[in-house]
């Protein structure tokens, strides 16, 4: 066994399939360019602005207030979002892939004596929506969103609060994303990180047990 106390999770990308996928997706479907088009609706999601997405995930803004404005640059750039259903071009993101090594490594985590925090930059709105794919409260001893903290990764404050939640100092820590931008930040906060691939997060679950030594 390490020397780690806790080990910090990120929700989209780790335990669901990447949203991006199916952004991307949907552009390509239409014949656009999807770089563009995620620039448009998320922002430079590797960074903390006040792009209206992430405004929205800082909860300082609604989400209807939120689209309006990404609808809007939309249409300056070339493309539409239907104001009727604003979430299309998130269809197919969601993807049926099983995750379920994740779960079971955040289960075989606990059993060791570890704590667990999520991390997640979410939406106030999608609330019940994203914490009704998993058993949160079971798996998570603490669970820090971002539209609650008003606060979003990569700032470190974020990092700093689940810490402070869970009463370790970084070196303690390791945590989990799918995002260089937000296992950068981490690591320069002396937290161990594991980047989850896009397609491989078998292998990544895999890599936090060896590290912790549970496998």
């Amino acid at each position: 066994m390490t020397d780690y106390r806790a080990v910090l999770w990120d929700f989209g990308g780790v335990f669901t399939a990447s949203p991006f996928a199916g952004v991307r997706a949907w552009a390509v479907d239409r014949g656009l360019d999807p770089v563009v088009v995620l620039e448009t609706i998320f922002g430079p999601y590797d960074q903390d602005t006040d792009h209206a997405w992430h405004r929205l995930e800082r909860g300082e803004v609604s989400l209807p207030d939120a689209m309006a404005a990404i609808a809007e640059q939309a249409a300056v750039v070339g493309f539409a979002l239907d104001p009727d259903n604003p979430f299309s071009f998130l269809a197919g993101a969601m993807r049926d892939e099983d995750r379920s090594p994740m779960v079971d490594a955040v289960r075989a985590i606990r059993e060791a004596g570890l704590a667990t925090g999520l991390i997640t930059n979410n939406v106030k709105e999608f609330g019940d929506g994203w914490r009704s794919l998993l058993p949160v409260d079971e798996l998570f001893d603490v669970v820090v969103d971002s539209s609650a903290a008003g606060i979003r990764k990569p700032d470190p404050a974020i990092y700093r609060l689940a810490l402070d939640r869970l009463g370790i100092e970084a070196h303690q820590a390791v945590f989990v994303d799918d995002l260089p931008g937000n296992v950068a930040a981490a690591r320069a906060l002396g937290i161990t990180s594991v980047l989850v691939p896009e397609v491989q997060a078998v292998t990544a679950a895999g890599e936090v047990r060896t590290l912790l030594g549970l496998s």
